[in-house]
């Protein structure tokens, strides 16, 4: 009698394993693949949260050669190729797109302050040939409260992703290509015997006796920028951005150096200084208020500067709004140029402010009015 063929007989003629066999096959194959996705998902894992050896973050890395170019310069040129002496940097961290964000400690040599800058440039700087040899805009990115030891902007990560917000804005063609150079903002507050004694504020300002902020600010971090990246000439290629304290240390700036700086964004600013350290010291003080500075500058009759203001409607804000609506109604004529922006329940911090530079049309506003990428 012929039997049928069974499920573990096969037919004759026919060459086939038996089905325990594919099955152990079977198995082996999605323990292999499975062990493999799991390779690809722990990598990335590691890799997000910056676990050696699956990061580059402290690695050294240079900008000495794309800050040179690889063409001549022409005498007219409006670019400044890196001037040199190089910086150096370590990697610190990476925004979305994998550009990547470095940290070095700068000794100003004109403020006597030393502290850490850190930087960041787009793909765009690196990567597209018809720039190879174009200075580029820079922003100085301004953190609020004591910005030290860290300026917050310099780590792309939680709810304040500055780089990579202007990578996206850049591609969706709502921002200039800018450079980012983002420096601490206070020196460390410490008391007479030096323990941790934090709540005081230099106002990025030269004040007497004190650490010249200003002078950091406004000569040795542009002073490393130039060193090392490709630059614009003109103060049109120069601006601050800044939240509270260094929403106000932007504006002091443009309105007291206008022959460097044109334009700032400043979200929830102070307008004049308040730091406790300027008590007797009332003449440099005004020297530093945005109320002596603006309407000084209007008398001149320029050059014009571009002042843009964000301020919540929130719980709490309604006094920093009337005295921006203030300084706007006195000041906001002739050569200084204002832009508010009211955000609806907005709160005095980044995570209100930075989305709304593009919803608010803060960055397309500053990117209009300075100068993009040039030979």
């Amino acid at each position: 009698m012929t039997h049928p063929p069974t499920l573990t007989q096969p037919p004759q003629g026919r060459s086939r394993p038996p089905r325990r066999s594919r099955s152990r096959t079977k198995g082996w194959v999605i323990g292999v693949v499975g062990t493999a996705c799991l390779g690809v998902a722990a990598w990335q894992v590691m890799e997000y949260y910056e676990i050696p050896p699956f990061t580059d973050k402290g690695d050294s890395i240079s900008f000495a050669k794309s800050g040179r170019g690889d063409g001549a310069q022409a005498a007219d040129s409006k670019a400044q190729m890196a001037t040199g002496p190089e910086a150096s940097f370590e990697i610190s961290g990476h925004a979305d797109d994998g550009s990547k964000i470095s940290v070095t400690t700068l000794k100003g040599e004109k403020s006597g302050f030393t502290g850490k800058v850190w930087v960041w440039a787009p793909k765009e700087y690196f990567d597209d040939p018809k720039y190879r040899n174009s200075g580029f805009p820079v922003l100085i990115a301004l953190p609020g409260g004591s910005g030290f030891p860290n300026n917050y902007f310099g780590f792309d990560n939680g709810t304040i992703k500055l780089e990579s917000s202007i990578a996206k804005w850049v591609k969706e063609g709502k921002s200039l290509p800018f450079i980012l150079a983002m420096p601490v903002l206070n020196p460390e507050d410490t008391d007479k015997k030096g323990s941790p004694h934090p709540g005081r504020y230099w106002d990025g300002s030269d004040i007497p006796g004190q650490p010249k902020m200003g002078t950091w600010l406004t000569e040795d971090v542009p002073d490393l920028i130039k060193a090392n990246f490709r630059t614009i000439k003109a103060r049109d290629g120069w601006g601050f951005m800044g939240n509270s304290t260094g929403g106000f240390a932007g504006l002091k700036s443009v309105l007291q150096k206008p022959d460097k700086f044109k334009a700032v964004i400043a979200n929830g600013p102070d307008i004049v200084p308040d730091s406790l350290l300027w008590e007797g010291h009332d003449k440099e003080k005004a020297a530093n208020s945005p109320r002596v500075l603006a309407p000084k500058l209007i008398e001149r009759g320029g050059p014009d500067v571009y002042l843009g203001f964000q301020i919540g409607d929130g719980k709490g804000e309604a006094n920093d709004k009337k005295q921006i609506d203030s300084f706007i109604s006195q000041y906001g004529k002739g050569p200084v140029k204002t832009k508010l922006h009211v955000i609806k329940g907005g709160q005095h911090n980044g995570a209100t402010y930075l989305p709304n530079m593009d919803s608010g049309g803060m960055i397309q506003w500053i990117s209009q009015h300075m100068q993009g990428p040039v030979d």
